[in-house]
């Protein structure tokens, strides 16, 4: 987990993976809407790999990518754990501020 949010802490790879939960895309495709070398679009790359958000396949000379849905799916639990818990609260804190009718 901590590793999903490390590597969703970049707002490249964060690109990068919105992007590709549109549909896969290869490498060329990605490093063409960054400013960015083939080689550090790859090292981006690893990273998402690396945590379980992405996977790569080469098929000839093209490296393709796509998104791994159980690695969001692994951050959306989590993330929506946390949202019912500050839920509660808030609404607890809005019941003890809200004036006595």
């Amino acid at each position: 987990m901590d590793r999903i949010f490390q590597a969703l802490a970049d707002g490249t790879r964060r690109d990068m993976v919105e992007r590709l939960v549109s549909g896969p895309a290869s490498v060329s495709e990605l490093a063409g809407s960054h400013s960015m070398t083939l080689q550090a679009v790859m090292q981006h790359l690893k990273v998402l790999e690396a945590c379980g958000l992405v996977r790569t396949e080469k098929v000839g000379r093209v490296r393709t990518c796509a998104v791994q849905p159980d690695g969001l799916r692994l951050a959306e639990a989590w993330l929506s754990g946390r949202r019912t818990g500050w839920e509660n609260r808030l609404d607890r804190l809005g019941e003890l501020l809200e004036p006595d009718s």
